[in-house]
């Protein structure tokens, strides 16, 4: 056990989780957030809650989310502002979302997703646990941006990600579908409340011959949430199930990116994989008191993958097999001390066990091992924060974490092991404060600093380096207005900063799993975004978020990126959409879009701007019955070319995606 462990645990659970009674519950009006689409309101504990987070804050609905029609759960994102999707195309590693000015290449994974108030991100916060989650189960979808938020740690350097599945209630809800390229889903969702028991369960499978040759896949989840109510007590029990397999058509030089789009070379005929996820939680909600609510969750995640990949014709085909086992507890306490004092106190511990191999291979045939990588990794946090409301137009919110990272790696090629970077205690001060001069306007400011640890065997003192890596402190800023009129205008502008003192950049293809140091960095944008809901049953939105990411101190290896752009990040994030749905009426119609300008490849700033593009979605919803709708949904409806493309030191290689595509849908609501 190393040194850190037992430390680390103990900031996290001498601070046990909370959830708050009903009368803490903010007024909407003072609150920050922007919902897009409708949100069913449950009785969810107010621990945690983002309801007490002063940051931009947006909330996706569980109506807009249940009916698109996607290949991955991380597309519905694009619904949401200042958020930039990834999409590689790549079999099971599909792609990501990113926001503020970070990339989602992989290299740093700056956003901390949860499935239902659980960590959900890997060692390296990439996403692929999300496949666990079909749309038709989500109930809403929180994002929330920026560095002020002290309930999250590890992989929150920009913020988080909440997918809030459906709960309680009495339903039966089916969704079949069927569309281009040979593509077919069936999702079920259903709920049940018998006395003191509620379940919710989901399935959901899909499968695709894909736009591009030799690009199938298949995928299947399954998930069931229990709820017994004991009364001032509420136990829960979570499990979630999900496997895949796909085929990968690899990139595209520039030669044939924009000729042949289809195509996938012969290099990358047995390039594919499998993976296989779990998600497995108790969960305990408890109202001791009237004033003093807690919370307290334990939790278990696997994820096994399976891949074979070539980038290029240059390099030999890799295995990558990944071993990954998480468990962890987080909790809150929660005091509504006064009328104008709320206070909670939290934390989380997560222990990993995480194996990683790498094998060169010739058309999945063995030829020699490349890493074979042992990893105990412990990080553990806590927090204490206030809300204080010493009048009725101002808030102030207050709040400090800390953590401790422990952990122990072995290199099973050498046999040799390697220590833990010594982190210390990483400290994290955090201050928001809100005005409302007036009904209906929030001014906001909030600061905070955030942290980024090396990924693998990049959190380990590993030869050439003798000496601890200090991890990379990210301070944020961000002033902002946010404007509610009743129900039928919600509008929120927003100025932030981001800097980062040595940030570490993962080498992708490294077999060792080092990274570089990219640096001092500074993100800083604004943010605009309007929800309006209109009579007849119309409504619209629109964001557009600018922002720009550079280096500003370049690591001493490479002097001339100072000032240079990082890589993959658009200065430029849109969305904008109409929807249609008179109340009582058969029909409904919505048209939006998203898009993004282009990018740099490297952080040399030498390859190039790629990536721009705008996609546009129509679709088209007619009621049958009071139970059976069928719908249409035209997906890049100008038939945009776009692609996704990286630098693999010696070319451009490009990721075609899918043109203009028709899916056709039949739902059934009991």
């Amino acid at each position: 056990m190393s040194r850190h462990l037992l430390s680390g645990s103990a900031i996290a659970l001498a601070s046990l989780p909370a959830v708050a009674c009903a009368q803490d519950a903010p007024d909407p009006a003072s609150t920050t957030g922007v919902t897009i689409g409708e949100v069913v309101v449950t009785a969810r504990s107010m621990t945690r809650s983002t309801g007490e987070v002063l940051t931009s804050v947006d909330v996706l609905g569980g109506d807009v989310a249940q009916r698109q029609s996607v290949d991955n759960a991380w597309e519905l994102f694009a619904r949401l502002p200042g958020v930039v999707l990834t999409d590689f195309g790549q079999g099971t590693t599909s792609g990501r979302f990113s926001i503020r000015g970070f990339n989602g290449e992989g290299e740093i994974n700056a956003v901390k997703l949860l499935i239902d108030g659980i960590p959900s991100n890997d060692n390296a916060g990439r996403m692929d646990l999300i496949d666990l989650v079909s749309p038709l189960a989500i109930g809403s979808v929180e994002l929330v941006r920026g560095t002020s938020d002290p309930r999250w740690g590890l992989h929150a350097i920009a913020g988080s990600a909440d997918i809030v599945t459906r709960s309680g209630g009495t339903y039966l809800d089916t969704r079949v579908s069927a569309g281009a390229f040979g593509t077919a889903e069936l999702q079920v969702a259903a709920g049940a409340e018998t006395g003191r028991l509620s379940q919710n369960l989901a399935f959901g499978y899909r499968r695709s011959d894909g736009y591009r040759d030799h690009a199938g896949f298949d995928r299947l989840s399954l998930s069931g949430k229990w709820r017994l109510d004991l009364g001032d007590a509420q136990l829960g029990l979570i499990a979630r199930h999900g496997r895949g397999g796909a085929d990968e058509p690899g990139y595209l030089t520039d030669a044939d990116a924009y000729t042949d789009r289809r195509r996938s070379y012969a290099v990358s005929a047995s390039d594919g994989g499998t993976r296989e996820l779990g998600q497995y939680a108790v969960t305990l909600d408890a109202a001791p008191s009237e004033h003093v609510a807690l919370s307290l969750s334990g939790y278990a995640n696997t994820i096994d993958d399976n891949r074979y990949v070539r980038f290029s014709a240059g390099v030999p085909q890799q295995q990558r097999l990944t071993a990954e086992q998480q468990y962890g507890v987080v909790g809150a306490v929660h005091w509504h001390a006064a009328p104008w004092l709320m206070a909670e106190a939290g934390g989380d511990v997560q222990w990993q066990h995480n194996i990683s191999r790498r094998w060169t291979t010739d058309n999945r045939r063995v030829i020699a091992a490349t890493r074979d990588q042992d990893i105990d990794l412990t990080v553990g946090g806590g927090y204490v924060q206030a809300v204080l409301t010493p009048l009725r137009w101002l808030r102030v919110t207050p709040a400090w974490r800390l953590d401790r990272v422990g952990g122990d790696y072995v290199n099973r090629l050498d046999g040799r092991g390697y220590p833990v970077n010594d982190n210390g205690t990483i400290s994290q001060p955090k201050l928001s404060v809100a005005v409302e001069p007036t009904a209906g306007v929030t001014a906001y400011g909030n600061y905070g600093r955030t942290f980024q640890i090396g990924a693998g065997s990049g959190a380990f003192i590993v030869p050439p380096r003798a000496r601890d890596v200090a991890p990379s402190i990210n301070e944020g800023y961000e002033a902002g207005v946010r404007l509610a009129r009743g129900r039928w205008l919600t509008a929120r502008a927003a100025l932030w900063q981001q800097t980062a003192s040595g940030e570490l950049r993962r080498r992708l293809n490294d077999p060792a799993g080092e990274f570089d140091n990219l640096g001092a960095t500074r993100r800083r944008g604004f943010d605009l975004e309007a929800s309006v809901q209109g009579g007849r049953g119309w409504s619209a939105w629109a964001s557009w978020s600018r922002q720009k990411a550079v280096i500003r101190v370049p690591d001493p290896a490479t002097p001339s990126q100072a000032g240079n752009e990082i890589d993959h990040v658009p200065r430029d994030v849109y969305t904008a959409g109409l929807e249609w749905a008179p109340h009582g009426g058969r029909w409904r119609g919505s048209l939006w879009g998203n898009g993004q300008s282009s990018y740099e490849l490297t952080p040399a700033n030498a390859q190039g701007r790629f990536g721009r593009y705008v996609q546009l979605t129509a679709e088209a919803g007619y009621q049958l019955t009071r139970a059976l709708e069928v719908s249409l949904q035209l997906r890049n409806l100008a038939d945009d070319r776009h692609e996704y493309v990286w630098y693999d030191g010696t070319q451009r290689l490009h990721a075609p995606a899918d043109p203009r595509t028709l899916a056709g849908a039949v739902r059934a609501r009991f």
